[in-house]
């Protein structure tokens, strides 16, 4: 039996509090997750602002409610981990989540929240007032946790969701659902509820991201490259791959940032093709070495960068340098195309075309959203585009990832090069900072 509470901030007016600059109380023992002072330190000495959390959480909010409201939802079921970030700012368990789908969220289309989590965990989001309600478990009802049972437990989940639906939305059964469980699925139609796309509807709530989201952008990006850096003093021949990633990990985890997505870093003849994973390769002298961050940092922003090196006291070859190079002016040709009110199409009309032999391991996109992950859109190349897919125009606010991966069938070498952009009110800013290899710029 679930049990519900309704959340609210437990303060004792007695006693005076600190914050810190991105608004959250300053103690010791909270229970909330953030950035480490080591970080707040260095966003200061870089000159960056950081979000306003509680601002940052009405904005998305608003943003859902907007959402569905255009949409004529009654609201909106989460499970997707991300999707309940966005729509609560609560963490518990991200990655766990993510195959075990034992939270949800539902936010109606006048922005009440209920947060079902895992079992008496409630205190993890008692500092947040924008859940309305927090439900002590029953969210989960795949067969890890439900067993042979799983349909009764999914009929009783349904039965609350019902009445939520009769309670906010009246006559209006149309109810947004992210991803959901077979047995979930089934019980909701039983009950006559419409589902409808919600992973469509929090995606487009998420495009446009509010000065917040940016700041916080900025900050996790900061961390990003500051621990790049950290992976840069430590290549030399050498050292293994999975050795060299780690210092990535470490460098995030040690300022707050919370994980990351993939481990793609390779080195010589494991750049060609793309993909492969950091491994017990040993970096050797004259290797090219590429790697994609795909970090999630501070405030669960992801920081998406990729840059290719070149090891060694030696010099680049010429096809190596060729290779950077072709990466480059592809990135860039295609960032200059970016400005609110260009179609995606456009940009995959109008883009820049690889040299032929680079065509067949192209990239999977040319360019896409990021925010908490990756995100809508994904813009495509020629040669994957599909009609319809994306009838969409560029908007202020919308962070996007620029990226190419360069290297031939059979070839040795390959780069990988991606920057991070937002699109303001007249144009792109390339919110990057991350220095190319001069040796390969040459």
């Amino acid at each position: 039996m679930s049990t519900f509470s309704v959340s609210n901030r437990k303060i004792d007016p007695s006693r005076v509090r600190a914050f810190k600059p991105d608004g959250s109380v300053d103690d010791n023992d909270r229970v909330e997750i953030g950035p480490t002072d080591l970080a707040f330190a260095e966003w200061a000495a870089l000159g960056l602002t950081a979000p306003n959390l509680e601002r940052m959480r009405k904005a998305r909010l608003d943003r859902i409610v907007q959402q569905l409201r255009q949409r004529d939802y009654a609201g909106v079921l989460c499970f997707d981990p991300l999707n309940i970030r966005y729509a609560t700012d609560t963490s518990n368990m991200q990655i766990w989540t993510m195959h075990n789908p034992s939270r949800a969220t539902f936010v109606s289309a006048d922005g009440y929240v209920i947060l079902w989590d895992f079992h008496r965990c409630s205190h993890l989001s008692s500092h947040l007032p924008l859940i309305n309600e927090t439900r002590d478990g029953g969210a989960g009802f795949f067969y890890f946790v439900a067993g042979d049972q799983e349909e009764a437990a999914a009929k009783a989940f349904a039965v609350q969701v019902d009445e939520l639906m009769r309670r906010f939305g009246g006559k209006n059964r149309r109810l947004a659902v992210d991803r959901i469980e077979v047995p979930g699925l089934r019980a909701l139609d039983k009950l006559d509820i419409e589902v409808c796309n919600g992973m469509q509807l929090m995606e487009h709530a998420r495009a446009i991201k509010g000065i917040d989201e940016i700041n916080a952008m900025r900050c996790s990006l900061a961390t990003c490259e500051i621990s790049v850096a950290k992976m840069r003093e430590q290549l030399r021949p050498g050292i293994a791959e999975a050795e060299l990633w780690s210092v990535l990990h470490a460098e995030n985890i040690a300022r707050g940032g919370e994980w990351i997505e993939t481990r793609i870093l390779t080195s010589g003849p494991r750049t060609n093709p793309w993909m492969q994973e950091a491994g017990p390769r040993r970096v050797e002298s004259s290797d090219l070495l590429a790697f994609d961050t795909d970090m999630v940092g501070p405030y669960g922003m992801c920081a998406d960068i990729s840059r290719t090196w070149f090891c060694g006291d030696s010099h680049p070859t010429d096809e190596q340098r060729r290779l950077h190079g072709i990466a480059y002016e592809h990135i860039m040709t295609n960032m200059a195309l970016l400005k609110p009110g260009v179609s995606f199409t456009e940009i995959t009309e109008r883009s820049h075309r690889l040299p032929a032999e680079f065509v067949p391991q192209r990239y999977g996109v040319m360019i896409h959203g990021i925010g908490l992950c990756d995100e809508y859109p994904a813009i495509a190349y020629p040669e994957d585009f599909v009609p319809g897919a994306f009838d969409y125009v560029l908007e202020p606010g919308m962070t996007l990832c620029v990226e190419a991966y360069v290297g031939a069938v059979g070839g040795r070498d390959g780069v990988k090069l991606e920057d991070q952009v937002l699109i303001t009110e007249d144009g792109v800013e390339n919110l990057t900072k991350c220095p190319f290899d001069a040796a390969l710029m040459a």
